[in-house]
């Protein structure tokens, strides 16, 4: 599209709202400089838009029909082979509705981006292709990814595999339902407050949300660019250590990527907790809606890795009890600039930037009553901030972000370890479609009270199931310093080795 030149009352309308008084000269000189500069916009359009090249052929696929997606986990099915060789030949992927799949419809759970094809496969899509993998279409997810319970997609909700009528927990629902429900071998989620780890924990799965910026995010739109995160959901530790290993790495796109620290995290299994020392957080079980036996579940598992050789021993960290509400004007503020008013991806940061996803987002603007009522909440508080105090909180809370990231770091420096429960509540039942919108917005905060935290803070944390309660997974959380997965990975294939949880 080219780039007019504006009109003098197109000028004149501008200035009165930035507040500016110009003379009818000073509009002439501005308007005659602009030409040559408007002439750069129209020669940038002309050139490609230098994307990477898609290798693999696809089916565009099919959405599935009711019968044949009773729990509304799928978005699109599609097939997508890989190479002929590597190490997850014949395995197949599903990918949240947020990531970039070249020719796949992609909706991120809003109807407003309903209808969106983008045109490259993401970083993470392409090193599943090239490793072996089969991409077998897209999961469903939350609108915009904004909730941690499973009843915001555009399309319905997303229903919990051990229980229909339930959450799968948000916002990779879908990604966790497929997994666990055995049509795919292993899904690829997202995470800004949770939503890898939340579906995890109510749906039994393992759901890794890796230190940040070890796995690229190129191609995948985003919330907030410091607390974006992208890793692996599967049905066992192996996997998911598997599917680490193949998309961590620099892709030299995400600017996120600093520094990045890769390891072969399938060395870590089979070599128990011997000697390891594992701290309970305190602060993990304080939740005002902490269910008892969640709790009970919980503690009981954190004892087992006792009996398997690790030293567990209970740690108080104050600056967890507080953290989510430094996360808040962080998360909020970046989500009101860049996935909304900047259309997806905002400004300032050396990123791949897909300019179709750009252009067809913008509609939103012209239809924000269909947006989901979680990106209501977030859109009305962001705009309002930003309309009467600036940016001054995103920045004070980005100061803060670090002494809460030091104070995790300074028990981590005597600890391998820290454990809590991941949600503080099993799987709810979802609201009805006439709910109250005060239990709607309710059930989309509520799982989230420990699993902010690490989103501010960047450290590594596992959900893996540790039991059944009331016919429903609970979910246990394990947190390691910086580049720490193989930690993690090491204590969650003890534990699964040494009991079947859905008999605890």
């Amino acid at each position: 599209m080219s780039v007019p030149l504006p009109t003098p009352e197109q000028i004149k309308r501008i200035a009165e709202d930035l507040g500016l008084a110009l003379t009818e000269d000073e509009l002439s000189i501005y308007l005659g400089k602009m030409g040559g500069d408007v002439a750069a916009y129209n020669l940038v359009d002309s050139m490609p838009d230098n994307l990477p090249v898609v290798k693999y052929p696809r089916t565009p696929g099919y959405r599935p029909s009711p019968e044949e997606n009773p729990r509304n986990a799928w978005y699109y099915k599609s097939t997508v082979p890989g190479a002929p060789r590597g190490r997850l030949k014949g395995r197949s992927v599903v990918i949240k509705d947020n990531i970039m799949v070249a020719g796949v419809p992609m909706m991120n759970g809003a109807s407003t981006l309903e209808g969106y094809i983008p045109e490259i496969d993401a970083t993470v899509v392409t090193r599943v292709l090239d490793d072996g993998g089969t991409v077998v279409g897209k999961a469903h997810c939350e609108s915009f990814c904004l909730s941690g319970g499973s009843h915001t997609n555009a399309t319905g909700p997303v229903h919990n595999p051990f229980r229909m009528g339930y959450s799968a927990g948000g916002s990779s629902s879908g990604c966790a339902v497929l997994v666990v429900l055995g049509e795919v071998d292993m899904a690829i989620g997202c995470d800004q407050g949770g939503s890898i780890r939340i579906p995890a924990s109510f749906c039994g799965a393992y759901g890794m949300k890796p230190t940040y910026g070890l796995v690229p995010y190129t191609g995948i739109m985003p919330i907030e660019i410091t607390v974006d995160h992208v890793g692996p959901i599967t049905a066992n530790v192996a996997d998911n250590a598997l599917l680490l290993e193949v998309l961590a790495g620099n892709d030299g796109l995400d600017p996120r990527q600093v520094n990045v620290r890769t390891r072969h995290y399938s060395e870590a299994l089979g070599r128990g907790v011997d000697g390891m020392k594992i701290g309970v957080v305190h602060e993990g079980f304080a939740a005002a809606r902490t269910e008892s036996d969640v709790e009970h579940k919980v503690r009981a598992a954190a004892r087992l890795f006792e009996e398997l050789g690790a030293t567990v021993g209970e740690v108080s960290i104050p600056w967890h009890a507080k953290a989510n509400a430094v996360w808040i004007p962080i998360g909020v503020g970046g989500l009101t600039q860049t996935m909304m008013e900047g259309d997806g991806f905002g400004v300032s940061h050396s990123d791949l930037y897909v300019t179709s996803l750009m252009d067809h987002h913008r509609g939103w603007r012209h239809r924000a009553d269909e947006l989901s009522a979680s990106t209501k909440r977030f859109l009305l508080l962001g705009t309002y901030i930003n309309q009467h105090y600036g940016t001054r909180y995103y920045g004070k809370a980005m100061n803060i972000s670090r002494s809460v990231r030091a104070a995790y770091d300074a028990v981590l420096a005597q600890f391998d370890l820290l454990l809590m429960p991941t949600t503080p509540m099993k799987a709810t039942p979802l609201p009805a479609p006439d709910a109250p919108l005060e239990e709607y917005l309710r059930r989309a905060d509520e799982p989230a009270t420990n699993t902010m935290p690490f989103n501010l803070t960047h450290h590594p944390a596992l959900s893996l199931p540790c039991g059944l309660s009331d016919g429903l997974p609970v979910g246990m959380m394990l947190v390691s310093e910086h580049w720490g997965e193989p930690a993690i990975y090491r204590a969650a294939h003890a534990f699964e080795q040494a009991v079947e949880w859905r008999g605890l």
